[in-house]
């Protein structure tokens, strides 16, 4: 699938204030399953010094400083990218027993996927709770229990927008019941790590519904398998991923994934963001 993109993200401040480096983590990556063709970006106002960079998770980032004050951060991106896969099960484990939980990493992989297999404070408790039934309907299979969780969440939960803030807990996320997107990958993430399994949070879009009137963007899970790489599982939707989202950005916690990460300098200062993103997505 070809998508072509044009988001906006607009920071509106009710006073000048002196903005911080801001961290942007929006240009798509380019891997075995997508590829970026084009992509431009536009800051405004305009920045006194912009570098690029990878990060330590391999996600491309773009950060920029300024000088005197503002009350608008305007952030424009456009781009073009291809989609690849179309059949998300494609793949082969490299051994028998990776077909089984748990799911025991060569030492080699384990040393690279440590981050990604750790909890944080507090989050164990509640997505231990929620993965044993879902580990028991699979009878340790590691698929079936990937396919499971994912459709459980799926079924259990009713995604609602939240502009701002930062993923839930999995303890909220699991008494609210009504939740956002980044909330239910979060908990996704953290139940597959209760099993033993490498799990990662994604930020990225999707191809939406012909109806869709307001898009923004998304968020999803990956599972490291070995013999098969990082599979993305979306529970918002209930879909293993394949040609119709597009990753952007990938980290073991949602903050290290986020699209823009900043701060200002000002006192008393009330701040409204806005977003507008116009995609438009064919086969190709």
């Amino acid at each position: 699938m070809i998508f072509r993109v044009h988001h906006v993200t607009q920071y509106h401040y009710d006073r000048p204030v002196f903005l911080e480096p801001q961290i942007i983590r929006l240009t798509p990556r380019s891997d075995p399953n997508q590829r970026l063709t084009d992509f431009r970006m536009d800051v405004s106002p305009e920045p006194t010094g912009l570098s690029q960079y990878l990060d330590a998770e391999g996600n491309s980032v773009v950060k920029v400083w300024f000088d005197g004050t503002t009350q608008d951060l305007v952030i424009q991106s456009r781009f073009l990218a291809r989609t690849m896969r179309s059949n998300p099960f494609e793949f082969l484990l490299e051994r028998e027993e990776d077909y089984m939980i748990p799911l025991v990493y060569p030492q080699a992989d384990m040393d690279a996927l440590a981050r990604f297999c750790a909890h944080g404070p507090g989050k164990i408790v509640a997505a231990s709770t929620y993965t044993q039934d879902v580990m028991e309907a699979a009878r340790g299979e590691t698929l079936r229990f990937l396919h499971g969780l994912n459709q459980r969440i799926y079924e259990e939960f009713r995604i609602v927008v939240r502009e701002e803030g930062g993923a839930l807990e999995p303890d909220e996320t699991l008494q609210r019941r009504e939740v956002s997107c980044r909330d239910v990958a979060l908990l996704f993430v953290e139940c597959a790590r209760v099993v033993g399994l490498a799990a990662r949070f994604v930020s990225g879009y999707h191809s939406g519904y012909p109806d869709t009137r307001h898009r923004r963007l998304h968020a999803w899970a990956e599972v490291f398998l070995p013999g098969a790489g990082w599979i993305g599982y979306d529970p918002t939707l209930g879909l293993a991923v394949a040609d119709s989202h597009i990753a952007v950005a990938a980290a073991p916690t949602p903050a290290g994934a986020a699209a823009v990460t900043g701060s200002f300098r000002g006192s008393g200062v009330r701040s409204k963001m806005k977003t507008s993103l116009h995609l438009d997505v064919s086969r190709g």
